[in-house]
């Protein structure tokens, strides 16, 4: 693998682990929701990681704020799909309680890094 500077990004270091706590979550979910649900979650949490990724590989300040913002759209979509796993009752609150607080911590950093990309 290349060490490329986003592995170095708070950030990216930890949408991968909340990519790694939906892994985890979305096999308590019901085989129902395997194609709607799950997948939603699964590809909203990737995205983030993509997103910081090939933001941090743009040279322009605007591309890489432009992925940035789109990282902070997949986070608030992973966070929507918590609210609809409670809303279900698929999972409770515990359940999810390390996923969400990830998803606050990348909310804020992703927020201060397209604050501070100039």
């Amino acid at each position: 693998m290349l060490n490329l500077n986003h592995k170095k990004l708070k950030a990216w270091q930890l949408a991968i682990q909340l990519y790694r706590e939906i892994l985890l979550l979305v096999r308590k979910l019901p085989k129902e929701e395997i194609f709607n649900l799950t997948s939603q979650i699964k590809r909203a949490a990737l995205s983030i990681t993509n997103n910081i990724a090939e933001g941090a590989a743009r040279k322009s300040a605007a591309e890489r704020k432009r992925f940035y913002e789109v990282a902070r759209s997949s986070d608030v979509e992973v966070d929507n799909c918590f609210e609809v796993i409670l809303t279900s009752a698929y999972l409770n609150k515990e359940d999810i309680s390390v996923a969400e607080d990830l998803v606050e911590q990348i909310f804020r950093l992703l927020s201060a890094m397209i604050d501070n990309t100039k």
